[in-house]
């Protein structure tokens, strides 16, 4: 059977067309649209170079173009090594961020885990920024993507990401999900936990066609609900090791000096090959389907425009939106755009303060504190109204959140409860009236049920037995404000 392994895969390999299937631009019909990425992060195993060297050598030949998210050391061990044919097999796809360190710890969970919003984004930008600047200026690109190490994710890293200018949240996990697709969360395009992960085992025949059923069950369905995006992705170090470098060496939490790193144990030459020749056997295979578009990060977001912004909303619109506002707060989908919950009391807050038709020019973040409750409805004057929608319009604008209290006068009132009685107002004034008086009722956001709890099913090996973040998770939900479905382009 061995013998018969290497005549199989070929035959396999030449029933692809020469010529690439995949594209980025709209198709005349559903489409199952696969984001291929690799985590490029082992700095330790040598042979990991190599693998990465293939793996982009043999995209580039089929003429499909992936996203390989670079970690800062792996990208600075490739410059140390003189390993310029790596770097330049990888510049010819899409270059994404995969974090400065990867597992050393404190991993990004974990150092943003006690800390609020701002000065979880600063430190986030001061541990992996290094990182980001070394990948941009070793690949000569602005890397496209984020994605965290292991299942380290926090909500700080999204306003830390929109500061480097990163407009793709790219990986895999259960921290916050919409659909099991793709979403906008703290505005970025967010790739996160979608419904399939149609990867193939790299063990020979049998990984290959257990592949194939699962590909071929998902495309059926995702195109008979008229089409949609998955993942696949993989690590090269997963061709020449046979254990993770960083389960070696940081499981658990452990944190060992350099000096006593240890190398992973490697796959004998035979399993490497047996796992190129898998892998190359299922793209050039997934390269048949004429529905199939292999997408980077880049043209998952070219597919996802945020028509949101910069859109000039008309007095019919803000009548639509405030009429769908109601004691619970949740996002809007309105045609070919979405608007998030902060989306919305910035717009209609305008509204108030203006009377005309307003613009959104970003998304803004959600509380970096908790928000004050509001268990009765409370009245307020015309006057104090309108003085507070000046103060919140200023606070949004200085800190590019909304605000965890409201304050009329000196009564302070949760942001849900504002956007309730700005959606009333703003039906008021449409009508031609001035209200006297205001109640403002309370409200609650519809949207935090897409963020995940803490608990020890979000947090995998890498993090010390009973971590827990609990504080961090409810500034998630907080910034469950910016959440909102990501809107395909039409054919």
């Amino acid at each position: 059977m061995k013998r018969l392994w290497p005549a199989l895969l070929f035959a396999l390999g030449c029933s692809a067309p020469a010529s690439p299937r995949p594209m980025a631009g709209p198709s005349a019909g559903p489409t199952l649209n696969i984001l291929l990425w690799f985590d490029t992060e082992d700095y330790l195993l040598p042979a990991s170079d190599d693998a990465a060297l293939r793996l982009a050598e043999f995209l580039t030949r089929e003429g499909i173009r992936a996203t390989f998210k670079v970690v800062g050391e792996k990208a600075r061990t490739l410059e140390r090594r003189g390993r310029k044919d790596v770097i330049e097999a990888l510049k010819k796809h899409e270059i994404g961020y995969h974090s400065n360190w990867h597992s050393v710890h404190p991993t990004p969970a974990q150092y943003l885990s006690t800390l609020g919003w701002d000065e979880g984004v600063e430190e986030f930008l001061r541990r992996e920024g290094p990182g980001y600047d070394d990948v941009k200026r070793i690949f000569g690109q602005s890397p496209s993507c984020y994605g965290q190490p292991g299942s380290s994710w926090g909500p700080q890293s999204f306003g830390a990401l929109r500061k480097l200018g990163i407009p793709v949240y790219m990986d895999d996990g259960s921290h916050v999900a919409l659909d099991r697709k793709p979403h906008w969360f703290g505005g970025i395009l967010t790739c996160f936990r979608l419904q399939y992960t149609l990867r193939t085992g790299l063990g020979g025949p049998d990984d290959l066609e257990k592949a194939k059923k699962s590909f071929a069950a998902a495309r059926e369905k995702i195109l008979a609900d008229g089409g949609g995006t998955v993942h696949i992705y993989y690590h090269p170090c997963e061709w020449v090791h046979l254990q993770f470098w960083d389960g070696v060496n940081f499981a658990n939490g452990a944190n060992p000096p350099r000096e006593e790193w240890k190398l992973p144990p490697q796959k004998t030459p035979e399993q490497t090959r047996v796992a190129f020749e898998t892998f190359e056997s299922y793209m050039k295979w997934l390269k048949t389907f004429p529905d199939v578009r292999i997408l980077t990060a880049r043209d998952v977001l070219a597919l996802h425009p945020d028509r949101a912004l910069d859109r000039e909303f008309t007095e019919a619109d803000v009548r639509e939106i405030a009429k769908a506002v109601g004691e619970e707060i949740g996002f809007q989908r309105r045609g070919d755009y979405a608007l998030a919950p902060s989306e919305i009391l910035v717009l209609l807050n305008r509204f108030v303060l203006s009377k005309t038709a307003p613009r959104l020019s970003s998304t803004p973040f959600g509380p970096g504190t908790p928000v004050t409750p509001l268990a009765e409805p409370v009245k307020t004057d015309w006057s104090q109204f309108t003085r507070t929608a000046k103060d919140v319009e200023a606070y949004v604008t200085r800190h590019g959140r909304i605000p965890p209290t409201v304050w009329l006068g000196s009564t302070g009132v949760p942001p849900e409860a504002w956007t309730r009685a700005l959606a009333e107002v703003s039906l008021a004034l449409l009508d031609g009236k001035k209200p006297e008086s205001v109640e403002v009722k309370p409200a609650k956001l519809a949207t935090g049920k897409y963020v995940a709890d803490d608990g020890p099913n979000i947090w995998g090996w890498l993090f010390p037995k009973g971590f827990h973040a609990p504080a961090m998770m409810e500034l998630a939900r907080r910034q469950a404000w910016t959440i909102k479905p990501a809107i395909p382009r039409q054919p």
